[in-house]
């Protein structure tokens, strides 16, 4: 299986990307169980942040933009990971995925984590994330990680948490693998039978 991992963390380390790669190896773990291997792959999107600004202003794809947008096509489950800023996602998280297109994720399980400083941000899983994928038609798991800054102390639950978003996302990979996707283009009615001639 192919587990495509997107962090928006913005510094270097990242507690973002840390808890994607968590939540990674999370899911490779519970596919382990089920007799399952998987292969990870992980995008900073930092990395391409001009990349997509680029794009969105110009329509100009880069080599490097373009290889992961196809990746995103194709991989069995996607695992995110975004900063929360003023109670929603990074705008470069936003902006990559308004890169998509809308029929790329269709039937994807993604596995939804954020990170902020406070735990009044939680909700933004729900309000924010949530539904975008949900609009793409992609396959959100139940289980959504949010980290807040006192949540890495030793003394946290945050472990439990993405054991068990990982466990959701193995259960979805091995009960329901990623449907077919079916080109609406290709069996195109002709002209003349749409104006009834």
């Amino acid at each position: 299986m192919d587990i495509l991992v997107i962090s928006a963390g913005l510094s270097q380390p990242s507690s973002t990307r840390m808890l994607a790669d968590r939540l990674a190896d999370a899911a490779t773990r519970h596919l382990g169980n089920h007799d399952q291997q998987a292969t990870v792959t992980m995008v900073e999107l930092r990395d391409l942040a001009v990349d997509v600004t680029t794009k969105m202003i110009s329509q100009h794809t880069s080599p490097e933009l373009e290889k992961v947008l196809d990746h995103v096509r194709h991989a069995d489950a996607l695992i995110v990971s975004s900063p929360i800023f003023n109670a929603s996602m990074s705008g470069l998280f936003k902006m990559f995925f308004d890169l998509v297109d809308p029929d790329d994720l269709v039937g994807t399980p993604v596995l939804l984590g954020a990170t902020g400083g406070t735990p009044r941000h939680s909700l933004a899983l729900e309000h924010a994330l949530r539904p975008m994928f949900s609009h793409l038609r992609a396959l959100t798991v139940p289980t959504a990680v949010y980290a807040a800054t006192d949540d890495w102390g030793a003394d946290s639950t945050l472990g439990a948490r993405i054991d068990r978003a990982g466990a959701d996302l193995a259960a979805v990979l091995v009960r329901s693998p990623r449907p077919e996707r079916v080109d609406p283009y290709e069996e195109v009615t002709p002209f003349s039978t749409l104006l009834g001639g």
